[in-house]
């Protein structure tokens, strides 16, 4: 299905930088909270998501933005890697959430590490998050990446083994290793290949300027050394205070595993496995994905 045009895109001052947003719908009429999409990465924009914007064909805006340091927002290539926390990206949600007007009242919809982002806002009980969506999100780094070793080790031998040569010899930017990566990613992270052309935007901006995900992340999915490396919520989830509904795919590398923590300890939670998908079921069952998402924001709504 083709995604919706935005109905205004802009930006806000953040500091010294600028947060890039786009509005489907339109946030100053009457009806349900606003959704706020959060990308992943950290440091892939907002693009791979767009389907998402379908969402405001029930009357629901939908807001989409480039978190800092990719995309459309501003750019700090030379900024100190300690200097991408948790913390500053929650601090941009918060300056978004107030600059566009819907504090008082909103939705969260966090994809991968967007969803580890927006677990993060939800256990300080903001008190205009009304529900959240936390899609192919893990809870904690260590379980995300002994289960991605754990599917790289299903991989063929040769791929394996190119994988660990360039790793060791610190040439992880190889063509070579990119197209070992690719391998796990076909079966992984987007079973829909070639990818859509959103998707493969995405993953070009972040090959252009991968600051932020190198440094939060590493190098690829299963070689984890940035500072992400050590982060958990686990311990935090019972003070999630909104419905919340989690979302992975039957081949997600957000695995069974990796989401058990969310279902176990979340006070008001439900699960959706999408039986065709692996990381992106928003592209891989859009139709699918936009009813199960749509259905739980409209039943999830405050009264009006």
């Amino acid at each position: 299905m083709s995604i919706p045009e935005a109905t205004t895109e802009g930006t806000l001052p953040f500091g010294d930088h600028e947060t890039w947003y786009r509005v489907t719908g339109d946030l100053r009429e009457p009806g349900p909270p606003p959704l706020v999409v959060l990308h992943g990465g950290p440091g892939v924009p907002h693009q791979y998501t767009l389907r998402m914007a379908r969402l405001a064909e029930s009357g629901r805006a939908v807001v989409h933005y480039d978190q800092l340091g990719c995309g459309r927002s501003s750019h700090l290539p030379q900024a100190d890697p300690a200097s991408w926390t948790v913390q500053l990206f929650l601090d941009e949600l918060d300056n978004l959430l107030t600059g566009l007007g819907i504090s008082s009242s909103y939705a969260l919809l966090g994809q991968s590490w967007g969803g580890m982002l927006a677990a993060e806002h939800a256990v300080r009980r903001p008190d205009g998050l009304v529900s959240l969506v936390i899609a192919d999100s893990p809870a904690s780094m260590d379980t995300w990446l002994s289960e991605a070793n754990r599917l790289r080790a299903l991989l063929p031998a040769q791929v394996q083994a190119t994988l660990l040569r360039h790793e060791e010899a610190g040439t992880t930017g190889s063509a070579e290793y990119t197209e070992a990566e690719t391998v796990f990613y076909d079966r992984h992270v987007c079973r829909v290949v070639p990818n859509p052309p959103e998707v493969t935007a995405s993953f070009e901006a972040l090959a252009e300027d991968p600051t932020v995900y190198h440094a939060m992340n590493g190098p690829s999915e299963f070689h984890v050394i940035g500072s992400l490396r050590s982060w958990t919520v686990e311990s935090r989830l019972p003070q999630v205070a909104v419905p919340t509904l989690v979302v992975s795919g039957a081949h997600d590398e957000a695995t069974a595993a990796c989401i058990a923590p969310f279902l176990d300890m979340v006070p008001d939670v439900r699960h959706e496995l999408f039986t065709d998908s692996s990381h992106l079921p928003h592209v891989e069952e859009e139709e699918r994905f936009l009813a199960v998402v749509g259905e739980f924001l409209d039943t999830t709504a405050p009264a009006t």
